[in-house]
């Protein structure tokens, strides 16, 4: 069975061993894996590594780096030498440029946050980010980020269409977090869609972490996912 790396399965669990076992009870049905800052001191990276080099998955990295341009630059250097698939980085453009420098000729791809999923106005807001509609602060930040040379974005389902439409996204990738299967509870998440409707908007991958590994049967839950696809 060849699996659909559409779907990328959050590997959103306390440590190392937990993900090993997930991504073993998954087996073949799942073939691209995310790994979050959440366990980068419970052995995340060895994580990576061995799930890359020893059971052929695709890795996003998601780290969310944002720092000044040196630090960013030597963080991702260290981190292509892992042969890894995705990177996340914050979108703001000296952040994207500097992760495209440490990336160098590899194949390790640069994704630039827009907006957190799980942000409304009101956080941003309190965060005393600027005044104006929150789709359109996405696609500016989504422009300029792709302007400064990511490889594509992070995004919510919501926001895919419209990103996808824009010029400079032609040939670029769209990654939605916040995608939810039919029936599942929401969670944290404030800007969500369904596996098929991120996928109509125009993403070319969907993450998705809670749904399938808190569930009694996680390969049912991914395979599940997966019957949602279009």
């Amino acid at each position: 069975m060849k699996a659909d790396d559409r779907l990328i399965v959050a590997l959103d669990v306390p440590d190392a061993l937990s993900g090993l076992q997930l991504a073993e009870t998954l087996g073949d049905s799942v073939g691209f894996y995310k790994i979050g800052l959440g366990m980068l001191t419970s052995g995340g990276l060895a994580l990576a590594n061995e799930l890359k080099q020893d059971h052929g998955k695709r890795i996003f990295l998601d780290m969310k780096l944002f720092d000044i341009g040196a630090t960013v630059e030597s963080a991702v250097r260290g981190i292509a030498r892992y042969d890894l698939d995705f990177l996340t980085v914050h979108g703001d453009p000296h952040v994207v440029r500097a992760a495209r420098e440490g990336a160098g000729g590899t194949g390790l791809r640069i994704l630039a946050v827009t907006i957190l999923t799980s942000l409304d106005r009101a956080d941003l807001d309190e965060g005393l980010i600027r005044a104006g509609d929150l789709d359109e602060i996405v696609l500016e930040r989504a422009r300029n980020a792709l302007l400064a040379g990511a490889d594509g974005l992070i995004a919510s389902p919501r926001e895919a269409a419209a990103i996808r439409a824009l010029p400079e996204a032609e040939g670029r990738l769209i990654v939605t977090p916040g995608v939810r299967p039919l029936g599942a509870d929401s969670g944290d998440q404030k800007r969500i869609a369904t596996p098929a409707q991120a996928i109509a908007n125009g993403a070319d991958h969907i993450v998705v972490g809670r749904p399938i590994w808190r569930a009694a049967d996680p390969r049912a839950a991914a395979e599940a996912v997966l019957a949602e696809l279009p």
